[in-house]
Protein backbone atom coordinates (compact mmCIF):
# COMPACT_ATOMS: atom_id res chain seq x y z
CA UNK A 1 0.00 0.00 0.00
CA UNK A 2 2.68 2.05 0.74
CA UNK A 3 4.02 3.59 -3.10
CA UNK A 4 7.78 3.23 -3.72
CA UNK A 5 9.12 6.61 -3.05
CA UNK A 6 12.66 5.99 -4.26
CA UNK A 7 15.43 8.40 -3.77
CA UNK A 8 13.14 11.17 -2.81
CA UNK A 9 11.88 8.60 -0.10
CA UNK A 10 13.98 11.21 3.17
CA UNK A 11 12.76 14.28 1.24
CA UNK A 12 8.83 13.69 1.23
CA UNK A 13 8.52 11.63 4.35
CA UNK A 14 10.42 14.57 6.43
CA UNK A 15 8.18 16.92 4.63
CA UNK A 16 5.48 15.31 6.01
CA UNK A 17 7.14 15.12 9.28
CA UNK A 18 8.00 18.65 9.63
CA UNK A 19 3.77 19.28 8.12
CA UNK A 20 2.83 17.17 10.94
CA UNK A 21 4.94 19.27 13.60
CA UNK A 22 3.85 22.34 12.47
CA UNK A 23 -0.20 21.96 12.12
CA UNK A 24 0.60 19.94 16.06
CA UNK A 25 2.32 23.16 17.13
CA UNK A 26 -0.97 24.97 15.37
CA UNK A 27 -2.95 23.17 17.08
CA UNK A 28 -1.81 23.64 20.56
CA UNK A 29 -1.33 27.50 20.13
CA UNK A 30 -4.68 27.44 19.48
CA UNK A 31 -5.87 25.39 22.38
CA UNK A 32 -3.81 27.58 24.98
CA UNK A 33 -5.74 30.89 22.98
CA UNK A 34 -8.72 29.44 23.56
CA UNK A 35 -8.10 28.57 27.35
CA UNK A 36 -6.44 32.07 27.90
CA UNK A 37 -9.66 33.73 26.27
CA UNK A 38 -11.78 31.80 28.17
CA UNK A 39 -10.31 32.40 31.60
CA UNK A 40 -10.19 36.32 30.51
CA UNK A 41 -13.97 36.15 30.01
CA UNK A 42 -14.76 34.51 32.98
CA UNK A 43 -12.74 37.04 34.81
CA UNK A 44 -14.48 39.75 33.49
CA UNK A 45 -18.11 38.04 33.78
CA UNK A 46 -17.16 37.74 37.35
CA UNK A 47 -16.17 41.47 37.55
CA UNK A 48 -19.02 42.52 35.86
CA UNK A 49 -21.02 40.66 38.01
CA UNK A 50 -19.60 42.25 41.50
CA UNK A 51 -20.49 46.26 39.65
CA UNK A 52 -23.44 45.25 38.53
CA UNK A 53 -26.56 47.87 40.13
CA UNK A 54 -23.73 50.17 40.29
CA UNK A 55 -22.53 53.25 38.37
CA UNK A 56 -19.50 52.72 36.50
CA UNK A 57 -16.89 54.92 35.24
CA UNK A 58 -17.66 54.35 31.80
Amino acid sequence: MIPDLGKYAATILGAYGVTLVLLGGLVLASWRRSARARAELARLEAARGETRGRPTDA
